[in-house]
């Protein structure tokens, strides 16, 4: 990706929606129960390469989910306090994350080429279509 050319790309829709915002990337996989903080949105688990960081409002793109199926409550608890990902982008998708998507409404795609996107890329999800502007 160049200038302000996007990158598109076809993704199977986990649960469908339209979403846009700052991508927030990870190469390791995200765990939600004891991996991210439910009432701050703030990514918790040590030595994680997110640790610290907010995925409030974000585009959150990792390989695959990780951990206890309680980690699905996390993600609807971080809907309900306005903290959870504008739309999450897998490689490969699992059932936890999956159904945390679902309960939540948040958008979610996988079969994506993870590694193509950067932390700070404007991302957009709209159904099965995935657009990605480079932050240059």
């Amino acid at each position: 990706m160049t200038g302000d050319e996007p990158m598109t790309f076809t993704a199977r829709v986990i649960k469908s929606g339209v979403a846009e915002g700052e991508a927030l990337v990870s190469a390791e996989p995200i765990g939600f129960l004891g991996g991210v903080d439910g009432a701050t949105g703030i990514v918790t688990e040590r030595g994680h390469p997110l640790e610290g960081t907010c995925v409030a409002g974000r585009v959150l793109v990792f390989p695959t989910g990780k951990g206890s199926t309680v980690g699905s409550y996390v993600l609807y608890q971080l809907a309900a306090a306005g903290l959870a990902p504008a739309a999450i982008i897998n490689a490969e998708s699992e059932p936890i994350v999956a159904v945390g998507a679902i309960i939540s409404d948040i958008p979610m795609v996988d079969h994506a080429p993870v590694d193509a996107i950067r932390t700070g890329d404007r991302v957009r999800v709209a159904g099965d279509c995935v657009t990605v502007w480079s932050r240059n």
